[in-house]
């Protein structure tokens, strides 16, 4: 299919991935000038296929239409390509904006191992996006966090792509949800078909483990249901307790919502600022006073040098015996004159 034009605008470059029915590649859309790079997802519609999976394909469409988020690729449009065209199979497109950059899980398979700092940040920035989808009317939710789904552009930032898996309440209430996510990064709820704001936070703490450990989720230890991260990578036991808090089994335990996980995360940051800020301030501070202790002790020992050499100008210089004589003599001889 390479090189392939869909309908009349997407010329497809390389495929970017594939499953089950599924293809996404990246193309060219040639009717813009200059041709500008879209990504564009193919579902095959065959007789195997799940009506779920139409569902799932259809809602991710009218979903990313009303999303708006700088760091949520643009929806560019949808087409459908008949099965003279498509291989014997009709096809459903939907094309959205190309992220030039990597996935972390590209850059976890390249070797690459995230710092505390790194993780914080790249949290920060998803947490943002989770303020901002499930403060929606109605909220929406990803439920397939994990580091394939998350793209480092090269400008820096943190994107959230696939909204394959999305849902949103409005379509949701009264009925269960269509059970998706990937192994080590759904939290026990959504297995059994269930979503909250809570759920998203489990998948984005699966994930900053994954980073920080370079093991995915499902092959760490668990206790109790709780996944043991702790002793595979050296970090603040605020951000450590933090990481828990996310990944908690029940999702009561969690945080209630995004924002609170993010207020959590900044103030946990910022007391480790001002912590790290006294013990700069204790150190100059001590070295002034040093520095302060020594000039005194130098001064002293100056002071004890000069002092007495000063005081020792003062004082009266002894009369040397002849000048006493000369005087005496001379008061004798002014005496006999007056006589």
């Amino acid at each position: 299919m390479i090189k392939q034009l869909l309908a009349q605008r997407y010329q497809l470059e390389k495929k970017l991935g594939q499953n089950a029915g599924r293809q996404t590649w990246l193309a060219q859309d040639i009717c813009l000038s200059p041709p500008q790079p879209v990504v564009v997802k193919l579902l095959a519609f065959n007789p195997q296929m799940h009506w779920d999976e139409l569902k799932l394909f259809e809602r991710e469409t009218q979903v990313l239409q009303h999303l708006n988020h700088l760091r949520i690729p643009d929806y560019r449009g949808s087409f459908t390509i008949e099965k003279q065209l498509g291989e014997g199979l009709p096809w459903f497109g939907l094309v959205q904006d190309y992220i030039p950059g990597d996935s972390l899980q590209t850059l976890l398979d390249q070797g690459k191992r995230f710092t505390e700092a790194d993780v914080c940040q790249i949290a920060e920035s998803i947490l943002e996006i989770l303020i901002y989808m499930h403060e929606l009317s109605p909220p929406v939710f990803h439920r397939d966090i994990k580091p394939s789904n998350l793209i480092l552009g090269q400008d820096g930032q943190i994107y959230l792509v696939d909204f394959g898996a999305v849902q949103d309440r409005a379509t949701a209430e009264g009925v269960t949800f269509t059970v998706v996510g990937t192994s080590g990064y759904a939290p026990p709820e959504q297995l059994w078909g269930k979503v909250v704001p809570a759920s998203d936070l489990y998948g984005l703490g699966a994930t900053l483990i994954h980073l920080l450990t370079g093991i995915a989720p499902a092959d760490l230890p668990q206790h109790q249901m709780r996944l043991q991260f702790s002793h595979c990578v050296n970090l603040t036991p605020h951000f450590s307790q933090w990481l828990a808090r996310l990944t908690e089994p029940a999702p009561e335990r969690r945080f209630i919502g995004a924002r609170q996980g993010l207020l959590s995360l900044k103030s946990g940051r910022d007391s480790q600022r001002n912590l790290a800020q006294s013990s700069r301030d204790r150190v100059r501070y001590g070295r002034i006073a040093g520095l302060t202790l020594l000039q005194l002790i130098i001064a002293s020992i100056a002071l004890g040098l000069i002092l007495p050499n000063f005081l020792g100008t003062r004082q009266t210089q002894p009369v040397d015996a002849k000048d006493d004589v000369s005087l005496m003599n001379r008061t004798q001889v002014r005496v006999r004159l007056e006589t």
